[in-house]
């Protein structure tokens, strides 16, 4: 009986190994499932070219600013493409605010492999196109929606902004991995880290984070925790909502209130 038990425990054992194994070799690929197709610009958006350091040219969308609103630069998440990026903007873009859609490396047809400091490569090629076109960091409004919130985050800290707007936001990639998986040490075996819970207390901006009760991607809690680390922070919950929540009405509404507020607008 106790060998067939000590059988049974190292099957598993051995299992459960391999099954980690396998976690951290393709981590990649469920980290970044990257839709490959590219998209049309909408009515008012341009084609434009992000030259990263590295030496890849990444095409985005971008629109102008009206009546001396900031550009918002965005930065959508890890299943994302431009074509939802403008539409989780839409209300933004009615209300005259620029908007600069950034496409990530390996997505939308452009070149490179996605992983964290690609991101923020290609993060910084947005940045110095803004500036390119002679827009500052105080006109410059930075957005990111669940992984894009790390890239968001991190231009923030490294160029600053008048503002900065995240959606289902994540304490760090190896948190929420570990909230989906609580048999496995993430924390050991995640290469990539988006650590927004670390970098995000020390940012000078106002800031607003949005959060749906129901998110079954990105637990509530994230967001939380995230306002509750930063002085600069509001936080909004909307009960019911999930991760899809920046493609809701009710979601880019609350952005667009608060930030009429920050810019001086009116609603």
């Amino acid at each position: 009986m106790l060998r067939k038990a000590g059988r049974l425990l190292s099957t598993l054992a051995i299992a459960y190994a391999i099954m980690v194994a396998i976690l951290w070799a393709l981590q990649d690929n469920f980290i970044y499932p990257a839709p490959q197709y590219a998209v049309d610009p909408p009515a008012g958006f341009d084609v434009v070219t992000l030259q990263t350091e590295d030496g890849l040219s990444l095409r985005s969308f971008a629109r102008p600013a009206s009546d001396g609103r900031p550009t918002i630069v965005y930065f959508h998440g890890n299943g994302g493409t431009l074509s939802g990026a403008a539409y989780a903007t839409q209300m933004l873009a009615r209300e005259g605010y620029g908007l600069l859609l950034v496409e990530y490396r390996g997505y939308g047809g452009n070149p490179g492999k996605p992983s964290e400091q690609g991101f923020y490569r290609d993060g910084r090629a947005a940045m110095a196109w803004l500036q390119s076109q002679g827009i500052t960091s105080a006109q410059t409004v930075i957005a990111g929606n669940s992984i894009g919130g790390g890239t968001a985050v991190q231009m923030a800290s490294e160029f600053g902004a008048k503002a900065l707007l995240l959606t289902a936001p994540f304490t760090s990639l190896p948190d929420v991995a570990q909230d989906a998986l609580p048999f496995v040490p993430t924390h050991l075996l995640m290469s990539d880290r988006f650590d927004n819970a670390s970098k995000i207390a020390s940012l000078d901006m106002p800031i607003f984070i949005m959060h749906g009760t129901a998110d079954d991607i990105v637990p509530y809690e994230h967001g939380e925790r995230l306002a509750q680390l930063s002085p600069n922070a509001t936080f909004k919950g909307f009960d019911g909502a999930g991760h899809a929540l920046s493609f809701r009405e009710y979601g880019q509404s609350a952005q667009l209130e608060w930030l009429n507020q920050i810019v001086g607008g009116g609603a």
